[in-house]
């Protein structure tokens, strides 16, 4: 019988990623490494539009979760839509082939240099601020614009990632929609597009729905006569603990879909229905092996180092975040009680504690689960450590998607950013 791990099937002797043995290739490839199932993710984003029948159902995938360019290109080739945060994640997006009108700029805080930048790639615009709507009106006027509300509900995974609220910095307020129509009139900007995200990984998708009733209230022709679509963001949420249950989808977007349909009705015309999964399509299609250099017994505390760090995989350290471990190299030995050390100068390098796993002895490759969304694209080179490199299984062929410098190749290249 099979135990799955998100992306990783395990058949009692080891652990695979569609057909690839992820032992093997450990031990014939240099770790630190990230290896993402592409088919995996395919399917997850394939699944997800499932789940809301509507003629008019368009997903965005958020790239700042993973930008990694040869992930992008299969899923331009699978008609992906994109969600990004700035010019640069623009600009990608295009050189890599996606057409303007599959991407929605969804920036904070944006320069009026940012605007400027982005306005030249001619992707839609999704402004939250009272303050940067005018000031792409008076630079702009004429133009089509999508305006983030904030929906006054509060919800995410962490205090970190709730994106709500009374004292968050996203979205205009509830109370000033009037404000950001009277700026549209002022400078005839058409308002195609009204926005909202709560938060991240929301395990009550009961405060999703809050959010869109609140949101479908303050839409009316009157207000919004130009509108196209409306996008109720994301934060789905994936398990990483492996007791937690996904969410059911399909009984959310069922009704989901219902709301939208009677809210259409009453605006009277089919408005386009958007999502923002976010990580939900990324993040458990991916491990991040490792391996195990040291084992110490402090006083009966089993405590492990590794040759990764919370550098290249943060969310433990920023977030309090768990990500699943498991031993590839010895699924079957003895069950002790371990803490996971990264190999940083930081005593909160820590990737997990006190968890009980499978005898863990210098030499054996670790797999950190659910390492596909903010971890490569969060990661630093903090202690002058090289990156990981990065694979891509795809249809059962393996694509070296970055190679990783040597120790030598990264201090050249320090020294030739620096202009030395």
């Amino acid at each position: 019988m099979k135990e799955f791990y998100n992306s990783l099937t395990f058949d009692g002797t080891d652990y695979q990623m569609q057909s690839v043995n992820l032992r093997d290739f450990s031990e014939k490839t240099a770790t630190p490494f990230y290896i993402y199932d592409m088919n995996y993710i395919i399917n997850k984003y394939e699944r997800l539009k499932m789940c809301f029948p509507y003629e008019s159902v368009r997903i965005f995938y958020a790239m700042k979760a993973n930008y990694n360019p040869h992930i992008l290109k299969i899923m331009k080739e699978h008609n992906f839509c994109l969600d990004t945060v700035s010019p640069a994640e623009v600009i990608l997006a295009k050189k890599i082939g996606f057409d303007a009108k599959n991407i929605l700029f969804t920036a904070n805080n944006m320069t009026d240099a940012e605007m400027k930048t982005v306005k030249e790639q001619g992707v839609l615009f999704n402004i939250d601020s009272l303050y940067r709507l005018e000031r792409f009106g008076k630079a702009y006027p004429g133009s089509e614009v999508c305006i983030r509300i904030n929906p006054d509900v509060v919800a995410g995974e962490n205090d970190k990632v709730a994106t709500a609220g009374d004292l968050s910095k996203f979205g205009i307020l509830l109370g000033d929609v009037q404000k950001a129509v009277a700026i549209a009139k002022e400078y005839d900007l058409k308002i195609v597009g009204v926005h909202e995200h709560t938060g991240s990984g929301i395990a009550d998708t009961g405060k999703v729905f809050e959010s869109m009733v609140n949101l479908l209230q303050i839409i009316n022709p009157t207000d919004f006569p130009d509108l196209e679509f409306v996008d109720f963001g994301g934060g789905f949420k994936v398990p990483y603990e492996p007791d937690e249950k996904e969410n059911d989808y399909e009984e959310f977007g069922a009704k989901a879909v219902e709301l939208f349909r009677t809210h259409c009705e009453r605006y009277g015309k089919a408005l386009k229905l958007y999502f923002e999964p976010g990580k939900f399509t990324m993040a458990d299609s991916a491990c991040m092996v490792l391996q195990a250099n040291t084992v110490k017994n402090n006083k009966g505390r089993l405590i492990v180092g590794t040759d990764s760090g919370f550098p290249h995989l943060i969310r433990p350290v920023l977030y309090g975040a768990y990500h699943h471990v498991v031993n590839l190299s010895n699924p079957q030995g003895e069950v002790k009680v371990y803490d996971i050390y990264g190999n940083t100068c930081e005593s909160g390098d820590c990737f997990a504690m006190q968890r009980e796993l499978p005898e863990i002895r210098p030499g054996d490759y670790l797999a950190i689960m659910n390492a596909g969304a903010y971890c490569r694209s969060m990661a630093s080179e903090y202690n002058l450590r090289p990156l990981p490199a990065e694979y891509v299984i795809y249809d059962g062929e393996v694509i070296t998607a970055k190679k990783k410098l040597s120790h030598e190749e990264l201090a050249e290249r320090i020294l030739k950013d620096y202009g030395m």
